[in-house]
């Protein structure tokens, strides 16, 4: 999958593919739908999605809460698994921010990308201020040449397919019902950075991710799926996996720790990718060191219980 990051300097080589537009944050089963879409539109043309980096509301807010499923690696990632040929992660900065819509349309789709077809949601907004809607995005193809498919909004048997109630669903401790909605598991993908090597001293070595910039998960313990994607270890483990403040320790920054079974190997700056399947229970501050190892112990045996199934 190639990645163009300046809408100003494409070459002929790619444009004139069928793209599906969004932020795609998660890549949920909602936005894998536009992307069918795009690709059933013209199958013939190359299949690519248009996104931006950094996402739109972290360059208006970027003092808010972090509220990211998934950032841009990880993003590529998933989109590369559907099949997509071209990401066209564009950087969003003031230029980009200040485009009327029509300035959107003629700049960046037809100009600049020279797209075909394109295909967004039913409630896609686009240019500054968010004033354009998806009936003056096909009054624009019309002008400018290219076709333009909106797509109806996924339902799950929750409930509505959205980005905020997947964001909900982790909040809550809930990775399979976010997983209804994604339409895979959610996963939270980076280098493993050094830690303080406690894992290691109470005999369970563990894997430390961050999580800056992303939505946190419910804190505590979780049943977890790795990926190692790169380095002389990928390949595909079992684990669990503690997300939170480390209470038992003082106060710390929160972060990602996982613990993979059966496993004898270095992974420091490795990329690794780990799918939240079950949560076990919050975080707690026990009594003693001992009574933290039992209760390892404990999580340990019934997430190999349930990743048996998984």
């Amino acid at each position: 999958m190639k990645i163009v990051r300046d809408y100003q300097f494409v070459a002929d080589g790619d444009k004139g593919a069928t793209v599906a537009i969004g932020n795609f944050d998660g890549v949920h089963a909602g936005h894998q739908a536009v992307i069918r879409l795009a690709r059933d539109a013209m199958p013939d043309a190359p299949l690519g999605v248009l996104t931006f980096e950094p996402h739109p509301r972290e360059y208006f807010a970027p003092d808010a809460p972090p509220f990211r499923l998934m950032n841009a690696e990880a993003r590529a990632t998933r989109l590369k698994k559907l099949g997509v040929d071209v990401l066209y992660e564009l950087n969003f900065n003031t230029q980009l921010a200040e485009l009327t819509p029509e300035g959107f349309a003629r700049n960046v789709i037809s100009n600049g990308l020279g797209l075909r077809h394109v295909v967004v949601g039913a409630d896609f907004c686009f240019g500054k201020g968010r004033a354009g809607t998806v009936e003056h995005l096909k009054d624009f193809g019309e002008d400018m040449g290219f076709g333009v498919t909106v797509a109806d909004l996924v339902t799950a048997p929750s409930g509505a397919v959205s980005s905020t109630a997947i964001r909900s669903a982790l909040s809550e401790g809930d990775p399979r019902r976010a997983a209804e909605m994604l339409g895979h598991w959610h996963r939270i993908e980076g280098p493993v950075i050094g830690g303080e090597q406690r894992g290691r001293e109470l005999g369970y070595p563990t894997a430390n991710m961050s999580i800056d910039g992303l939505h946190p998960p419910k804190f505590g313990v979780y049943a977890v799926l790795i990926d190692v994607l790169d380095g002389p270890f990928a390949g595909s483990y079992h684990g669990a996996a503690s997300i939170g403040v480390r209470p038992m320790f003082g106060e710390n920054h929160a972060n990602l720790e996982t613990f993979i079974f059966d496993f004898t190997g270095d992974l420091y700056g490795a990329t690794v990718s780990v799918a939240l399947i079950e949560f076990l229970r919050p975080e707690e501050k026990f009594d003693s060191l001992d009574a933290l190892i039992t209760q390892m112990d404990a999580d340990c045996a019934r997430a190999r219980a349930i990743l048996t199934t998984a």
